[in-house]
Protein backbone atom coordinates (compact mmCIF):
# COMPACT_ATOMS: atom_id res chain seq x y z
CA UNK A 1 0.00 0.00 0.00
CA UNK A 2 1.27 3.65 -0.85
CA UNK A 3 2.28 5.85 1.93
CA UNK A 4 1.68 9.03 -0.32
CA UNK A 5 -1.09 10.71 1.12
CA UNK A 6 -4.21 10.95 -1.77
CA UNK A 7 -7.48 13.32 -2.15
CA UNK A 8 -9.75 13.44 -4.39
CA UNK A 9 -10.63 17.21 -5.59
CA UNK A 10 -14.56 17.75 -7.68
CA UNK A 11 -14.59 20.08 -10.10
CA UNK A 12 -10.48 20.40 -9.84
CA UNK A 13 -10.05 20.80 -14.04
CA UNK A 14 -10.23 25.00 -13.15
CA UNK A 15 -10.95 27.49 -10.56
CA UNK A 16 -10.79 26.65 -7.16
CA UNK A 17 -10.61 23.00 -7.89
CA UNK A 18 -7.89 23.41 -10.42
CA UNK A 19 -5.84 25.89 -7.50
CA UNK A 20 -6.62 23.37 -4.78
CA UNK A 21 -5.03 20.27 -7.46
CA UNK A 22 -2.02 22.72 -7.98
CA UNK A 23 -1.52 23.21 -3.93
CA UNK A 24 -1.83 20.02 -2.66
CA UNK A 25 -0.12 17.93 -5.79
CA UNK A 26 3.10 20.81 -4.85
CA UNK A 27 2.67 19.43 -0.98
CA UNK A 28 3.39 16.27 -2.10
CA UNK A 29 0.19 14.71 -2.35
CA UNK A 30 -0.83 12.18 -4.67
CA UNK A 31 -4.29 13.99 -6.54
CA UNK A 32 -7.26 12.62 -7.91
CA UNK A 33 -9.73 15.24 -9.72
CA UNK A 34 -12.96 14.86 -11.45
CA UNK A 35 -14.86 17.11 -13.40
CA UNK A 36 -17.85 16.80 -15.78
CA UNK A 37 -17.14 16.15 -19.21
CA UNK A 38 -13.71 14.39 -20.24
CA UNK A 39 -12.96 17.49 -22.76
CA UNK A 40 -12.70 19.59 -19.48
CA UNK A 41 -10.64 16.37 -17.77
CA UNK A 42 -8.08 16.34 -20.97
CA UNK A 43 -7.50 20.02 -21.21
CA UNK A 44 -6.53 20.41 -17.42
CA UNK A 45 -4.81 17.02 -17.46
CA UNK A 46 -2.19 18.05 -20.45
CA UNK A 47 -0.68 20.55 -18.14
CA UNK A 48 -1.32 19.10 -15.03
CA UNK A 49 0.97 16.27 -16.17
CA UNK A 50 3.34 18.32 -16.95
CA UNK A 51 3.86 19.91 -14.19
CA UNK A 52 3.48 16.86 -11.69
CA UNK A 53 3.92 13.82 -13.37
CA UNK A 54 1.45 10.84 -12.67
CA UNK A 55 0.57 12.50 -9.38
CA UNK A 56 -2.08 14.16 -10.53
CA UNK A 57 -4.88 12.15 -12.69
CA UNK A 58 -8.58 13.27 -13.23
CA UNK A 59 -11.40 11.74 -14.81
CA UNK A 60 -15.17 12.50 -15.95
CA UNK A 61 -17.91 12.63 -13.15
CA UNK A 62 -21.18 13.97 -13.01
CA UNK A 63 -21.71 14.42 -9.22
CA UNK A 64 -25.57 14.38 -9.89
CA UNK A 65 -25.36 10.63 -10.03
CA UNK A 66 -24.66 8.72 -6.93
CA UNK A 67 -23.46 5.43 -8.80
CA UNK A 68 -20.91 7.47 -10.59
CA UNK A 69 -19.74 9.57 -7.60
CA UNK A 70 -19.06 6.13 -6.11
CA UNK A 71 -17.81 4.17 -8.43
CA UNK A 72 -15.15 6.94 -9.03
CA UNK A 73 -14.15 6.86 -5.16
CA UNK A 74 -13.60 2.67 -5.55
CA UNK A 75 -11.64 3.13 -7.95
CA UNK A 76 -9.52 6.26 -5.98
CA UNK A 77 -9.57 3.92 -3.27
CA UNK A 78 -8.39 0.95 -5.34
CA UNK A 79 -5.80 2.95 -6.94
CA UNK A 80 -4.09 4.47 -3.93
CA UNK A 81 -5.00 2.02 -1.38
CA UNK A 82 -6.05 4.79 1.24
CA UNK A 83 -8.34 8.47 0.46
CA UNK A 84 -7.10 11.04 3.80
CA UNK A 85 -8.93 13.63 2.05
CA UNK A 86 -12.21 15.21 -0.10
CA UNK A 87 -12.50 18.93 -1.36
CA UNK A 88 -15.83 18.84 -2.39
CA UNK A 89 -15.64 22.40 -4.84
CA UNK A 90 -18.07 21.33 -7.60
CA UNK A 91 -20.57 23.60 -8.61
CA UNK A 92 -22.83 26.09 -10.30
CA UNK A 93 -25.19 29.25 -10.48
CA UNK A 94 -28.14 29.76 -11.78
CA UNK A 95 -29.76 32.63 -10.77
CA UNK A 96 -32.93 33.99 -10.85
CA UNK A 97 -35.89 35.75 -8.81
CA UNK A 98 -37.82 32.47 -7.15
CA UNK A 99 -40.76 33.25 -9.36
CA UNK A 100 -39.26 33.15 -12.25
CA UNK A 101 -36.45 30.78 -11.61
CA UNK A 102 -37.24 27.18 -13.85
CA UNK A 103 -37.79 23.88 -11.90
CA UNK A 104 -34.79 22.65 -14.22
CA UNK A 105 -32.73 25.31 -12.75
CA UNK A 106 -33.61 25.21 -9.31
CA UNK A 107 -33.14 21.50 -9.17
CA UNK A 108 -29.43 21.54 -11.56
CA UNK A 109 -28.69 23.75 -8.72
CA UNK A 110 -29.36 21.36 -5.53
CA UNK A 111 -28.56 18.50 -6.78
CA UNK A 112 -24.94 19.32 -8.21
CA UNK A 113 -24.21 22.02 -4.88
CA UNK A 114 -25.44 19.75 -2.28
CA UNK A 115 -26.84 16.29 -3.31
CA UNK A 116 -22.97 16.03 -5.63
CA UNK A 117 -21.35 16.69 -1.59
CA UNK A 118 -23.25 14.26 0.12
CA UNK A 119 -22.89 11.71 -2.19
CA UNK A 120 -18.83 11.99 -1.93
CA UNK A 121 -19.13 12.36 1.31
CA UNK A 122 -20.98 9.07 1.64
CA UNK A 123 -18.52 7.28 -0.20
CA UNK A 124 -15.23 8.43 1.35
CA UNK A 125 -15.65 8.35 4.84
CA UNK A 126 -16.33 4.59 5.18
CA UNK A 127 -12.60 4.54 3.62
CA UNK A 128 -11.33 7.12 5.67
CA UNK A 129 -12.55 5.43 9.06
CA UNK A 130 -11.02 1.77 7.67
CA UNK A 131 -7.26 3.66 7.20
CA UNK A 132 -7.88 5.60 10.86
CA UNK A 133 -9.46 9.38 9.44
CA UNK A 134 -9.22 12.19 7.23
CA UNK A 135 -9.98 15.44 6.27
CA UNK A 136 -13.33 16.36 4.25
CA UNK A 137 -13.32 20.27 3.06
CA UNK A 138 -16.66 20.97 1.80
CA UNK A 139 -16.41 24.20 -0.27
CA UNK A 140 -19.24 26.84 0.62
CA UNK A 141 -19.63 30.21 0.06
CA UNK A 142 -20.22 33.35 2.28
CA UNK A 143 -23.88 33.25 0.21
CA UNK A 144 -24.27 30.25 3.04
CA UNK A 145 -24.82 33.24 5.89
CA UNK A 146 -25.90 35.71 3.52
CA UNK A 147 -28.54 35.41 1.05
CA UNK A 148 -29.23 37.77 -2.06
CA UNK A 149 -32.07 38.84 -4.55
CA UNK A 150 -32.25 36.54 -7.37
CA UNK A 151 -30.04 33.57 -4.98
CA UNK A 152 -33.08 31.54 -4.04
CA UNK A 153 -31.58 28.10 -5.45
CA UNK A 154 -27.67 28.97 -4.85
CA UNK A 155 -28.51 30.73 -1.21
CA UNK A 156 -30.59 27.56 -0.74
CA UNK A 157 -27.58 24.89 -1.99
CA UNK A 158 -25.03 26.45 0.25
CA UNK A 159 -27.73 27.20 3.13
CA UNK A 160 -27.84 23.13 2.90
CA UNK A 161 -24.02 22.13 2.47
CA UNK A 162 -22.98 24.72 5.52
CA UNK A 163 -25.88 22.17 7.64
CA UNK A 164 -24.25 19.23 5.64
CA UNK A 165 -20.78 19.88 6.87
CA UNK A 166 -21.96 20.96 10.17
CA UNK A 167 -23.71 17.68 10.73
CA UNK A 168 -21.02 15.70 9.53
CA UNK A 169 -18.37 17.12 11.37
CA UNK A 170 -20.44 16.00 14.63
CA UNK A 171 -21.15 12.68 13.25
CA UNK A 172 -17.41 12.15 12.35
CA UNK A 173 -15.01 13.54 14.57
CA UNK A 174 -14.43 10.57 16.90
CA UNK A 175 -13.32 8.49 13.62
CA UNK A 176 -10.48 10.93 13.29
CA UNK A 177 -12.38 12.67 10.36
CA UNK A 178 -12.38 16.11 10.66
CA UNK A 179 -15.21 18.07 8.80
CA UNK A 180 -14.89 21.63 7.25
CA UNK A 181 -16.54 24.28 5.66
CA UNK A 182 -14.72 26.70 3.43
CA UNK A 183 -16.68 29.98 3.14
CA UNK A 184 -15.15 32.38 0.59
CA UNK A 185 -16.26 35.24 -0.69
CA UNK A 186 -15.77 36.65 -4.45
CA UNK A 187 -13.08 34.69 -6.03
CA UNK A 188 -11.76 35.85 -9.25
CA UNK A 189 -12.79 33.20 -11.26
CA UNK A 190 -14.75 32.52 -14.64
CA UNK A 191 -18.23 32.49 -12.90
CA UNK A 192 -17.42 36.26 -11.94
CA UNK A 193 -15.51 37.44 -14.72
CA UNK A 194 -18.63 36.66 -16.84
CA UNK A 195 -20.75 38.88 -14.48
CA UNK A 196 -18.42 41.83 -13.85
CA UNK A 197 -16.46 44.61 -15.65
CA UNK A 198 -13.69 44.52 -12.21
CA UNK A 199 -12.68 41.67 -10.40
CA UNK A 200 -9.03 42.98 -9.38
CA UNK A 201 -10.17 43.07 -5.89
CA UNK A 202 -11.37 40.08 -5.61
CA UNK A 203 -10.08 36.48 -3.95
CA UNK A 204 -7.69 34.37 -5.97
CA UNK A 205 -8.54 30.72 -6.12
CA UNK A 206 -5.40 30.36 -4.78
CA UNK A 207 -6.00 32.11 -1.59
CA UNK A 208 -9.17 29.46 -1.21
CA UNK A 209 -6.71 26.51 -1.74
CA UNK A 210 -3.61 27.94 0.59
CA UNK A 211 -7.03 28.26 3.22
CA UNK A 212 -7.54 24.45 2.49
CA UNK A 213 -4.00 23.61 2.75
CA UNK A 214 -3.48 25.87 6.06
CA UNK A 215 -6.59 23.53 7.70
CA UNK A 216 -5.03 20.40 6.58
CA UNK A 217 -1.64 21.24 8.40
CA UNK A 218 -3.70 21.75 11.69
CA UNK A 219 -2.73 19.33 14.11
CA UNK A 220 -4.74 16.05 14.81
CA UNK A 221 -6.03 17.86 18.25
CA UNK A 222 -7.03 20.92 16.63
CA UNK A 223 -10.77 20.76 14.59
CA UNK A 224 -11.24 24.23 12.62
CA UNK A 225 -14.78 23.47 11.44
CA UNK A 226 -15.81 26.59 9.77
CA UNK A 227 -13.45 29.09 7.24
CA UNK A 228 -14.84 32.44 6.48
CA UNK A 229 -12.49 34.37 3.71
CA UNK A 230 -12.86 37.43 2.43
CA UNK A 231 -11.45 40.36 -0.11
CA UNK A 232 -9.53 42.62 2.23
CA UNK A 233 -10.99 45.56 0.82
CA UNK A 234 -14.12 45.09 -1.71
CA UNK A 235 -15.69 48.27 -3.33
CA UNK A 236 -17.23 50.51 -1.41
CA UNK A 237 -20.51 50.50 -1.40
Amino acid sequence: MSETRAAIVTGGSRGIGRAVVETLAEDGWRVYFCSKSQGSVDEAQAPLGERFGDRVTGRPVDVREQSAVDAFVAWVAKEAGRIDCLVNNAGLGRFGAVDELSGDAWRETLRTNLDGCFYFLHAVAPVMKTHGGGTILNIASLAARNPFAGGAAYNASKFGLLGLSDAAMLDLRHDGIRVAAILPGSVETEFHRERRDDTSWMLAPADVARACADVLAYPGRALASRIELRPSKPPKK
